[in-house]
């Protein structure tokens, strides 16, 4: 017992300085009147608004028609080149975004931004469903397929389309210096955000209905439950991309349908609070009591959530989708833009919902993350904990094995498409699950929005450089429907 809380403790001591110094560095802020306005917010926020008003509010209009795009209505004789279907890249894409970010996320968003984040979270969304669908449709247009010991698999992402976007003004030696910072990028959030702050949830939920992590089951045993964790992880990721899919395909609908289920229960049991909640989240959303500054640090607080949680703007979703089955990028990119609207719109608005009708936020008494959501679900069912439990375990399992392949792709990029460098890779990855067991959550929260968000800077500058060509593509594909019809 002893020893094991010894091995939590040495991997704290050392972490937490990496983590400070991350966010610090990465997430900079400026204060304008009073309020810390974080860089890489006011540019995620300004892509998504200008995607959104770019390409014509396709997210909006087009809503429909990416429903029937992923159903495969418009596919012609399995759909065209590509290694998984486009429902396994959705659902690929899905299951490392809908991971704690859409339960300790958000509760995070709620405790310290109040209700009023709430509608941010949800306004930001919505519009980044624009950003989702842009980088999306890149991906699979300059996706390349490998040779030598990979002739059948392929390779896309920011990695690929930013090479293109800055040959596109002859400049190709900005453009790989600018794809080489965001591969590392990638792999700094694959092991953050997608690794360890997965871990550490998962294991303090495991941990508080087992009898807690001071005196329970699994109390000072964080690197044993880590280690457990990494072994399920490996035995999928070995496979790649097509066995990561064929789990995510099957895995995402029956965990998001039962946590969807668990926390509409919750809502109904307390339905007489639905009307003052939704009250309580604008007010403080759009005229809070503390002012202006009160309205930003909502507002901030709602877009980092929702940007953590969906991804949109950080390239990470397109480089699964870049390998679905498919003739035609601009239709790919429709259905990625469900992403952010399943993940944020959907799933965290439930969660925040939970939170806020059962009254939770106001009783937080030092609860954090995960544990919160987990009050709020026990305030209606007593043994729901053991659900979300259950849930939690298979959002940070799920997301795990997505991200693995994120940071994969990333690792061979920069030292090229050998088996040896996607092996190694993988058993770093799986190591570094015990080390986010035992790590502190200020510590895991800090260092994976730092990695996550810094993904941003890159992809959105290449983005903006193929701006043009995106919107062409799209006039194009929106005429052929015309015609067709």
């Amino acid at each position: 017992m002893k020893f094991s809380a010894n091995i939590d403790q040495q991997i704290n001591e050392a972490f937490e300085p990496i983590a400070a110094k991350a966010i610090e560095t990465i997430l900079y802020a400026v204060d304008i009147g009073g309020v810390e306005v974080k860089i890489i917010l006011v540019w995620l926020i300004a892509a998504a608004l200008f995607f959104t008003a770019y390409l014509g509010f396709l997210n909006f209009r087009f809503f429909k028609h990416a429903i029937e795009v992923v159903r495969g209505k418009h596919d012609k004789d399995g759909g065209g080149e590509g290694q998984i279907s486009r429902f396994q890249a959705l659902t690929a894409s899905l299951s490392a975004t809908v991971g704690l970010g859409n339960i300790g996320g958000v509760a995070v968003a709620v405790s310290v931004g109040g209700p009023g984040a709430v509608p941010w979270m949800v306004l930001m969304g919505l519009f980044s469903m624009s950003t989702k669908f842009a980088e999306v449709m890149l991906a699979v247009k300059y996706r390349r397929h490998q040779s030598v010991e990979h002739p059948d698999s392929i390779s896309g992402g920011p990695m690929y389309y930013l090479k293109e976007a800055f040959e596109h003004y002859n400049i190709p030696y900005v453009g790989t210096i600018v794809a080489v910072i965001f591969a590392l990028c990638c792999i700094g959030a694959s092991i953050g955000g997608g690794n360890m702050y997965q871990a550490n949830q998962a294991y303090e939920q495991i941990a508080n209905v087992t009898g807690g992590q001071e005196t329970g089951l699994l109390a000072n045993k964080a690197w044993m439950f880590g280690l457990m964790l990494s072994f399920f992880v490996g035995v999928v990721i070995i496979g790649g991309i097509k066995s990561i899919a064929a789990v995510a395909s099957r895995l995402v609908p029956v965990m998001g349908i039962t946590y969807l289920i668990a926390g509409l229960i919750v809502i109904a049991i307390h339905y007489a609070n639905i009307p003052e909640a939704f009250s309580i989240m604008f007010r403080e959303a759009f005229a809070p009591e503390a002012g202006i500054g009160g309205l930003m640090g909502a507002l901030l607080v709602g877009v980092q959530r929702a940007s953590f949680s969906n991804e949109s703007g950080l390239g990470s979703a397109a480089i699964v989708h870049s390998t679905a089955k498919t003739e035609d990028a601009v239709s790919q990119g429709f259905v990625g833009m469900l992403g952010p609207f399943v993940d944020t719109v959907v799933i965290c608005l439930v969660t925040a919902l939970v939170i806020i009708i059962s009254g939770a936020y106001t009783e937080v008494d030092g609860l954090q993350g995960v544990e919160l959501t987990s009050k709020a679900l026990e305030s209606g069912v007593s043994w729901f904990p053991y659900v979300l439990a259950l849930t939690v375990f298979l959002f940070a399992y799920s997301t795990m094995i997505t991200w693995s392949y994120y940071g994969v792709k990333a690792v061979t990029f920069l030292f090229g498409q050998r088996k040896s460098v996607e092996m190694s890779f993988k058993l770093f990855f799986c190591s570094c699950i015990v080390v986010g067991a035992s790590a502190e959550l200020s510590s895991i929260i800090n260092f994976s929005d730092a990695m996550l968000l810094s993904m941003a800077f890159p992809n959105i500058l290449g983005l903006y450089l193929l701006a043009p060509v995106i919107r062409k593509d799209v006039k194009a594909y929106i005429q052929k429907l015309k015609e067709q019809s």
